[in-house]
């Protein structure tokens, strides 16, 4: 084993805070992607069946429109990218964007209850997913990325040494 841990040693693998920076730079990935997805029509009309269903973005239909509530998404989307990119260097800005990527994750969460038909009848139901389940089960580790991402950004924050993570 000493051999394999000199290698991963050597490559970074087992660097302090490697997994902090993987999940902060996956966060700016994703949410860089999908923002501008939603730039498109494609998307915006495979958006209806969940945000007609979100009890917490419900509104944006009747005060955006399908193409405005898409660009509104892709827009708020983009700017938690900016914010958790920032947030490599400036911890404030990393707290901001965690708590978008937070509030997004749980506003996408919050719509499974909601969705008609989301359990596979074919299959007896709960627990088996449809499709629309399934993709916004992601969310469910995207929310835990989100958080994990804010507390650490909070530590760094509240240490000593500002930016050097908290032995605690």
């Amino acid at each position: 084993m000493n051999p394999l841990f000199k290698i991963l040693i050597r490559l970074g693998i087992l660097k302090n805070d490697l997994d902090y920076h993987l999940i902060r730079a996956s966060m700016v990935i994703i949410f860089l992607f999908f923002g501008y997805s939603k730039w498109f029509s494609y998307e915006a009309q495979g958006l209806i069946p969940l945000i007609s269903h979100g009890p917490l973005i419900f509104w944006l239909y009747p005060v955006f429109g399908i193409r405005g509530a898409g660009r509104f998404l892709g827009t708020s989307e983009w700017l938690f990218c900016v914010l958790l990119f920032s947030g490599f260097w400036n911890k404030k800005l990393g707290v901001l964007g965690a708590i978008g990527a937070c509030f997004a994750f749980i506003s996408t969460i919050s719509i499974i209850p909601f969705l008609p038909n989301a359990w596979e009848k074919s299959a007896g139901g709960f627990p088996a997913m449809t499709d629309n389940v399934a993709f916004l089960m992601k969310d469910l580790v995207l929310l835990a990325a989100s958080v994990y991402l804010l507390r650490q950004d909070l530590i760094r924050l509240s240490s000593p040494a500002a930016g050097l993570p908290s032995t605690q």
